[in-house]
């Protein structure tokens, strides 16, 4: 089609040359003039317009042209209406209405298809005829899948048939091998009974040959004697003919004359089998029921040796149990245990080493079990996480002797490189805290003396990576130094010495070193290779000279841990807190510890509660080598007792129930042989004095260090024995215990409460407190020596409760108390308490009653009262006047 102008496709349309020009510019088409040309893109383009603007899609449009156009025709004409005349209903004259005009619009509509394309219609059933096709291709797939279905498994059938054939007919060969060896067996054992009766026949004439003719009795017994022969046991329904033939022999042999035991022997070598004993010929029924009686005999056979078995040995196993496993009755297991020199009962439970002893003794094998309990699966699943080491910060142990300064050095450190905020004393409540170096972290662990760090290495806790022994110049080397080098030589762990007390004018390092040197500890400039500082606590000279040899140390064992994953740690102190419950201080040794885990402590388990730092500031997660106190275990763990973080609840409460139960089951059976032993010992001894002691103290691991202490002290005269252990204040039921097993009470940093005290009084019992183990110690040590007199008690002479605190510029903090019990002296010694547990001791600075200094104040009274070099005091506290006098005992 060639270009037309504007004016000639107007014309050619139709419509008006205006309209033609508006309708090109809506459409993009820009024309001025009537005279424009239009090309055939732009007619397209004007075409594509005028179809969206009636509703139809482009691509209809585009797709090779209109199929449909429908034209629309709209006409107007007008048709006039005559006038008429008449009158109106309230005219008095005639009127004549006007013509009307009415406008009349005729509308016009026609449609014109393209024949050259196909219609709807047919574009309708194209498509049906496509879905027909499609649908039909799909059931001839559907068709297809099944038949390759059933062809296979008619060919799985068909193999599987095969297979049953080639199985019964291999059941079929082995029948009929089974026959034919049955009937060959038959066959030969008919050979032999034969050869038997023919011998036997033989016999008897040679017999009768060389006896000549007797007695008719004689020839009848000796016609006899020959049927009868000895047997292999025979099936029971075979023994009544057997014995009624015996009995008819043995008649006739009396009746004659007797056999000789020789003839008897002799014939019971011979065998015979069931069906051929005697010559008579019986009914055919008869024969065959004896051999289908001899093919049904029982193969039970007596064993000719002794049957070993092995047994399977648990941890712990009751008597019961174990004689299960053995096949024998429980009385042998008891027999043998009791030659052994155990008494047990059926239901005692057997520990590990005495049921493997007990079962070798009675002639089986022991097997120990696997491991395969709940334990297990947890470790296990615990050493499959694996992740990235990273390098983590040393954790040290300070040791020292009493009086070295060890304290002193702990409280510099934490003054000058600890946050500010802290309150109270680092050894109090957690035990472990960390510092931050310009070059690092170090965590410093702080065991009270060396008797804790002794059980934590013989649990074999790789907790302290470097030790840092402190001796004084001005002293050298003590007992308990020698005995601190030895526990770490043999944890394995390096050691760096820092020599305290450097600023005092006799101190004398080379002393030290000299006495150090004797013990295998040389200094590194003596060609050694252990380090030692010089340091003083008192003016910090040498601190951070010993800070960098830790780091330095810590950098030479390349210290590393995973840091992301399950937590791992160690148990370092326990407590029972009043308010918050069971506290634990936890040291994570891998992984990161975050509140809300699920922990498993020893025997304990509880979800994270609240993570604590040092400083008693929440906090949300702990990497390693981090102490924290750990609040919501179930209850009081051990220290030392490993921590692992687990996945879930169930196997955190059911990890702990096993070890609760096989601890109370070694503990038991730990109990029983304690009861033997003491009463073997009475036997052989006679009565032995015993002690009996019931121990509360603030922390767990005071309760342990006292427990192991006092135990060690024991004799063959005497004993210790410790009832009761455990961690909290003092209460009734300790006290009704400790009449019962006529104990005496040691209350370590704790008190007893007001119930306690009045039942303490009631029963006249005697309770002791303590705030150094040593005192216990040697207390202890004097009563089994008898060394009681002369003896310093302390008696409590007064106690008053703290109301309110007020601060004096001079005096600094004033303590505003009521005195509820005895009377408070000025001169006396105090211990500051706080929830029953001893936070300080020291003495009254000034006693006031009102604005006089005054000497004592009785109970009922207000005072004021300062204490000397402490500013803590709290409403609420408790301040307790004690004295300390000597009292000689008798024994």
């Amino acid at each position: 089609m060639s270009d037309v102008t504007v004016r000639q496709l107007a014309k050619d349309v139709g419509i008006a040359e205006e309209r033609l020009l508006a309708q090109l510019k809506d459409a993009g088409v820009m024309k001025k003039s009537a005279d424009d040309l239009i090309s055939v893109s732009e007619k397209a383009k004007l075409l594509g317009h005028l179809r969206e603007s009636h509703g139809k899609k482009d691509d209809d449009a585009t797709a090779g042209g209109p199929r449909k156009i429908t034209l629309k025709r709209k006409t107007v004409s007008e048709l006039q209406q005559p006038a008429t005349g008449g009158r109106g209903p309230g005219s008095r004259g005639a009127t004549r209405t006007a013509g009307k005009t009415v406008s009349v619009e005729v509308r016009r509509k026609r449609t014109y298809v393209k024949r050259g394309s196909a219609s709807e219609d047919e574009k309708t059933l194209q498509d049906a005829e496509a879905a027909r096709k499609a649908l039909d291709e799909q059931a001839t797939k559907r068709q297809q899948i099944a038949a390759e279905d059933q062809a296979r498994r008619d060919a799985e059938e068909a193999l599987r048939r095969s297979e049953l054939d080639k199985v019964k007919e291999e059941e079929n060969k082995r029948l009929e091998e089974e026959a034919r060896l049955r009937e060959e067996e038959e066959k030969q054992r008919q050979a032999k009974q034969e050869a038997a009766r023919l011998l036997e026949e033989q016999e008897r004439q040679t017999r009768e040959a060389t006896e000549g003719r007797e007695s008719k009795p004689k020839e009848e017994a000796k016609v006899a004697t020959p049927i009868e022969p000895e047997v292999i046991p025979v099936p029971p329904t075979e023994e009544r003919p057997a014995k009624r033939s015996g009995h008819k022999k043995e008649t006739r042999a009396h009746v004659g004359r007797g056999r000789d035991d020789d003839d008897s022997d002799s014939r019971k070598k011979l065998h015979v089998s069931a069906e051929k004993r005697g010559r008579r010929k019986g009914k055919a029924g008869r024969a065959k029921t004896g051999s289908a009686q001899s093919d049904s005999q029982h193969g039970f056979v007596k064993p000719t040796a002794p049957v070993v078995r092995e047994v399977v040995v648990p941890e712990s196993i009751t008597a019961a149990e174990l004689a299960s496993q053995m096949s024998i009755k429980a009385a042998a297991v008891i027999k043998e245990l009791m030659k052994m020199g155990m008494m047990v009962t059926i239901n005692q439970p057997l520990d590990h080493d005495t049921a493997t002893l007990v079962v070798e003794e009675m002639g089986h094998v022991a097997v120990t079990k696997k491991d395969d309990s709940i334990e297990a699966q947890v470790m296990s699943s615990l050493d499959e996480v694996q992740g990235e080491l990273v390098h983590r910060a040393p954790v040290v142990t300070i040791m020292g002797h009493v009086d070295h300064g060890k304290t002193s050095l702990l409280d510099y450190i934490r003054s000058s490189r600890v946050a500010a905020g802290e309150a109270g004393g680092i050894t109090q409540h957690i035990g472990a805290y960390h510092v931050e170096t310009d070059r690092g972290m170090i965590s410093f662990l702080d065991t009270p003396g060396h008797a804790a760090f002794s059980a934590m290495r013989a649990r074999g806790a790789k907790v302290t990576d470097i030790v840092v022994l402190v001796v004084a110049a001005d002293d050298g080397a003590k007992p308990q130094t020698i005995e601190a080098i030895q526990h770490s030589k043999a944890a394995g762990v390096p050691m760096i010495i820092a020599i305290n007390k450097m600023d005092k004018p006799e101190a004398n390092p080379d002393r030290v070193k000299q006495e150090l040197s004797q013990h295998e500890v040389i200094p590194e400039d003596w060609g050694g290779d252990t380090q030692f500082i010089e340091v003083s606590a008192k003016t910090g000279d040498g601190v951070d000279s010993l800070l960098d040899a830790i780091l330095l140390q810590a950098e030479v064992l390349e210290l590393t841990a995973v840091q992301d994953g399950p937590a791992r740690g160690i148990v370092v102190e326990s407590s029972l807190d009043k308010g918050r419950g069971s506290v634990a201080t936890i040291l994570v040794q891998s992984g990161n510890l975050k509140k809300g885990d699920m922990l498993v402590c020893g025997q304990e388990f509880g979800r994270v509660r609240a993570l604590l730092d040092e400083n008693r500031q929440p906090i949300e997660s702990a990497g390693p080598s981090i102490p924290v106190e750990v609040l919501g275990l179930s209850g009081v763990p051990n220290a030392g007792d490993e921590v692992i973080a687990v996945a879930d609840e169930r196997k955190a409460r059911e990890l702990a129930s096993v070890r609760q139960e096989t601890n109370r089951d070694n503990r038991l059976a730990a109990q029983k042989a304690a009861k033997l032993d003491e009463f073997f010992s009475k036997m052989t001894e006679g009565d032995v004095g015993v002690i009996n002691l019931i121990i509360k103290a603030d922390v767990q691991g005071s309760v342990e260090a006292l427990r192991e202490s006092l135990l060690k002290l024991s004799t063959d005269e005497v004993k210790v024995k410790v009832v009761a252990s455990a961690v909290g204040g003092i209460n009734e039921t300790d006290i009704n215990l400790a009449a019962t097993s006529d104990a005496f009470v040691i209350g370590f940093n704790v008190r007893a409460d007001a119930a306690a005290r009045r039942a303490a009084e009631d029963r006249g019992l005697d309770i002791r407190y303590y705030s150094i183990i040593y005192e216990v110690i040697d207390d202890v040590k004097k009563a089994l020596s008898g060394l009681l007199s002369p003896e310093v008690r302390e008696e409590i002479v007064g106690l008053a409760e703290v109301r309110d605190v007020f601060r004096s510029s001079k005096l600094g903090a004033i303590a505003g108390c009521m005195v509820v019990e005895g009377v408070v002296k000025r001169n006396n010694p105090i211990r500051v308490l706080r929830e029953n547990v001893v936070i300080y001791e020291g003495v009254l600075e000034s006693l006031r009653r009102l604005k006089d200094d005054v000497s004592e104040v009785k109970a009922g009274t207000e005072c004021g009262i300062g204490v000397k070099n402490y500013n803590d005091v709290k409403p609420g506290d408790q301040i307790e006047v004690f004295e300390r006098t000597e009292i000689a005992r008798q024994l």
